[in-house]
């Protein structure tokens, strides 16, 4: 794609918090323009887990704007500082990994990631490279670079450091900066994507280059995404998420219950549709689509929409309902629910009784009494709410 340097500024520009320094990124694509040498533009993912949801996807996606401007993507594998752990936006210490464990997340990252940049365009580097390479001297001479003031510095160390009674602070995570900034030097980074509680290690880089004797990084941070629940940062463990790899179907369902006041955020940072429809409802929809036509195709999209006004708008279930095996002859409600995953507890899945949420069988039965037994026909279908739907195999 060429384009001049202003207009690559203004496309690389909407979705981001801060470019720092910003009079520096504009003249740093104005030399690129006229040598015709593309930035080196450096993010890393640390392989802590395998599951990348649309929140991880979000520096990805600007990085993948780099890539269709010409730029070089550098995407690094973190699997030394992933030893370590980010100390960013955390109160407490991370559990530290395995090398083995580090590995095998590493190789299905990739996996997910390829859904969002091109990994044949990019150039992947494990930072296991240069580290496993250091002497103790060398961890020395790193470490000098930074005084324990300075690294006092950090908003989550800060607040741990006074906490009454005080969150430990391990000495190995005052490191990680330290590993990330040194990252930037070896693969001579231009600019470095992360997220916004990450622009303590990414000005780290700045300063490791500098020192160096390099020119020092563009740092540019991106929005942390809020989760389905609209308040939250997106997160496995809050279960406000949506996975690249979770089916289409399920990424279109989970989309359409996020709350209005998300939309401009998701329209903003997942998609490159810059006006939608006023209406929330269509927007969600349009939304919905996009995501699913992200990762699985615009005809994927589409069938997704379509699959969802067919169950919602007109009391039809989906062509493909999941199944759970019991050998139990029958059940209360409950207890049903429960068996089913529709519920994470019994106490849940009760409260969702007492309030009509459940359905059963082909009538849509609304059963309220959460001592009500359920004899477990096979093919018995299940529903809660509009969203959660399971079929009973007999076992």
């Amino acid at each position: 794609m060429s384009l001049s340097a202003a207009e690559q500024l203004e496309i690389l520009r909407r979705g981001c918090e801060q470019i720092t320094p910003e009079a520096d990124f504009a003249k740093r694509l104005e030399e690129s323009v006229a040598s015709g040498q593309p930035l080196r533009v450096k993010y890393g993912i640390d392989p802590t887990g395998i599951d990348v949801h649309l929140g991880h996807t979000v520096p990805l996606r600007k990085l993948r704007q780099f890539q269709q401007l010409g730029h070089q993507a550098v995407l690094i594998i973190g699997n030394y500082t992933a030893l370590v752990g980010d100390p960013s936006g955390r109160d407490q210490t991370r559990a530290r990994l395995t090398p083995e464990q580090v590995q095998a997340n590493a190789q299905d990252y990739l996996r997910q990631v390829a859904k969002v940049i091109d990994l044949e365009r990019a150039e992947v580097r494990y930072n296991g490279e240069w580290f496993s390479q250091f002497t103790f001297l060398d961890t020395l001479t790193l470490t000098s670079k930074i005084t324990v003031q300075r690294m006092l510095e950090r908003d989550d160390f800060t607040k741990r450091f006074h906490a009454e009674p005080s969150i430990p602070i391990s000495l190995h995570e005052c490191l990680y900066p330290l590993m990330q900034g040194y990252d930037s030097i070896v693969i001579q980074a231009d600019v470095e994507l992360g997220g916004s509680e990450q622009l303590f290690n990414l000005m780290m880089g700045r300063r490791l280059q500098e020192d160096a004797g390099q020119r020092p990084q563009i740092c540019m941070t991106l929005p942390i995404l809020r989760g389905l629940d609209g308040e939250r940062r997106m997160g496995k463990s809050l279960g406000n998420y949506i996975g690249v790899g979770m089916p289409a179907q399920e990424q279109f369902d989970r989309t359409m219950s996020i709350p209005d006041s998300l939309l401009a955020e998701w329209y903003e940072l997942l998609t490159d549709i810059r006006e939608y429809p006023s209406d929330p409802f269509e927007a969600k929809k349009q939304l919905a689509s996009a995501i699913v036509a992200s990762y699985y195709g615009v005809e994927a999209g589409q069938q997704a929409r379509e699959a969802w006004e067919n169950r919602f708008s007109k009391g039809q279930d989906p062509e493909e309902i999941p199944e759970v095996v019991l050998s139990e002859r029958s059940l209360t409600l409950p207890q049903l629910v429960k068996a089913l995953q529709l519920a994470p507890s019994g106490n849940e899945a009760r409260r969702l009784v007492e309030s009509g949420a459940v359905t059963i069988g082909p009538e849509r039965t609304k059963i309220t009494d959460p001592k009500a037994s359920i004899e477990l026909s096979d093919g018995l279908i299940v529903r809660v709410g509009s969203r959660k739907i399971a079929k009973v195999k007999r076992g």
